[in-house]
């Protein structure tokens, strides 16, 4: 049930930054929730995160330099300009403290935020959560790209190539690519025809790894006091350490284990995921 939808423009936090953003709900507490990519949009994240959107509403948006949400090139994307952004949706639609979920990178920027703005935050909930060090994002390069080369993948890719499939529906050929694209993330490769295709902006996902480069967060994450929960799928490319990690450090955190998920848990273990967390968000008696 997601009842009643609106969408509009949001004033980021630079001059000609104009954020998109979908309401997704009718009432009850709202919580903002912040895509993956960098550089991707927030549709990919439906129709799995609307079934959360029963006693509260969702506040979905396109972070800057991804979907609808592109400022001119000069406007710079890197991590703080982003985190900037958060605290004008955050402050200008008077959610403080707020709650935030987030996925994959999403996740990160999440805490990013709670660690900039303590206060402006009441409760996380960090969904297959990016790595917080440079050990885990190794790892997580590395892994991934190890599936992707994988025999099968690859002699799926050649098969597509041959199909001509491009040439007599373009649609499907590129919802095939993008499947291919996206295998290594799950635990079962099938299931890449769960996720809603997306794409993402290279200029904005360079730059927000750029700004990150060397970065390690660990040692900051005991000053986050907000309640956290974190979900992790087993056959994540995301090493499972990288939210050992977190719900160790973090001092009111939680993290629970998908056993039959990748990366995009929400789409492999959707019914699972949907109750966890409509037990922990906020919501309308």
């Amino acid at each position: 049930m997601t009842g009643r939808q609106r969408s509009g423009f949001i004033a980021g936090a630079a001059a000609g930054v104009a954020l998109f953003a979908r309401w997704v709900g009718e009432g009850g507490p709202t919580i903002v929730v912040l895509h993956g990519g960098p550089g991707a949009s927030h549709d990919y994240l439906r129709p799995q995160f609307d079934a959360l959107a029963c006693g509260r509403t969702l506040l979905y948006y396109d972070q800057r330099g991804g979907g609808k949400s592109q400022p001119p090139p000069s406007v710079p994307l890197g991590w703080k300009d982003h985190v900037a952004d958060l605290v004008m949706i955050v402050a200008g639609q008077g959610l403080a403290p707020a709650t935030l979920l987030g996925f994959s990178w999403g996740g990160l920027l999440a805490l990013l935020f709670a660690l900039e703005h303590p206060g402006l935050v009441s409760r996380l909930a960090l969904v297959a959560p990016a790595p917080t060090y440079p050990e885990a994002r190794r790892q997580y390069d590395a892994e991934f790209g190890a599936r992707q080369a994988a025999p099968a993948i690859a002699q799926a890719r050649a098969a597509l190539s041959r199909s001509r499939l491009r040439e007599r529906d373009p649609d499907a050929f590129w919802r095939r690519a993008f499947e291919l694209s996206v295998a290594g993330y799950f635990k079962d490769p099938a299931r890449a025809r769960r996720l809603t295709p997306f794409r993402v902006s290279a200029r904005a996902k360079h730059a927000v790894w750029g700004s990150l480069r060397g970065t390690d967060l660990r040692e900051r994450l005991p000053s986050v006091s907000a309640e956290t929960l974190i979900l992790h799928g087993r056959y994540d490319p995301v090493p499972l350490s990288a939210s050992e990690a977190l719900a160790s450090r973090l001092p009111n955190a939680r993290l629970v284990v998908f056993e039959d998920s990748g990366h995009a848990l929400y789409a492999e273990e959707t019914e699972r995921f949907a109750t966890v967390l409509d037990g922990f968000l906020p919501k309308e008696p």
